[in-house]
């Protein structure tokens, strides 16, 4: 299970003047609901925010909030961004409490080169790049590994092919694909002129005759 620490305020002014004061002092509005709490608006500074989740996977990550005295455990459950500007406008996190059952979204890792690319001239379609998974707050993995190696051109790889660690459900259907190694567009193209270009010859030579 990956952890980080990061420190909130709760806040009692709420509105949309509220927040865009708050976003041009550096700081990002938001709330924390979950496990019986009534939802609380908070803020964490917009700098501290974002250096910690270019390093950590945000939607399943456990965030100890330091909220000025109290620590609740949470997960970043959604963050809202300007349509086109830089610029993070709200995030919502979900207390978890020690051995409930939560669901989230877990990225997925491909390990490995598969024998469709390296040796068929195929490309590796990564449909998936995350799961839907259940798990208790102490089970939650980093991620989960997809080993690709074997990987043949037309072959494919479905969410109940996946190997997971103890304790973790899939809740994504488990026919969906995960991934599949199509055949190269480029191999297709050269194999359809090499085709033609013989019927061409064979009409010319009938013509001549």
């Amino acid at each position: 299970m990956a952890s980080a620490t990061l420190s909130a305020t709760l806040r009692h002014d709420t509105g949309k003047g509220v927040a865009r004061k708050l976003r041009q002092n550096g700081e990002i509005p938001g709330v924390i609901y979950g496990h019986g709490r009534e939802p609380q608006s908070l803020t964490v500074n917009a700098r501290e925010f974002e250096r910690l989740i270019s390093r950590v996977a945000a939607g399943s990550t456990v965030i100890e909030l330091d909220l000025g005295g109290t620590t609740a455990r949470s997960l970043i459950r959604e963050i809202q961004r300007h349509p086109f500007k830089k610029l993070i406008m709200h995030v919502d996190f979900q207390e978890v409490v020690a051995g409930e059952m939560i669901t989230l979204k877990c990225p997925i890792v491909y390990v490995g080169v598969p024998y469709g690319v390296r040796t068929e001239g195929g490309v590796l379609d990564q449909i998936m790049h995350e799961i839907t998974i259940m798990a208790i707050p102490s089970q939650i993995p980093d991620h989960i590994n997809v080993d690709i190696a074997d990987l043949h051109v037309g072959k494919s790889i479905h969410v109940s092919d996946l190997t997971l660690p103890e304790g973790i459900t899939v809740v994504d259907d488990a026919s969906a694909t995960v991934c599949i190694i199509q055949a190269s567009k480029a191999g297709t193209t050269e194999t359809t002129e090499a085709t033609a270009e013989p019927e061409v010859i064979r009409a010319k030579k009938l013509a001549d005759d």
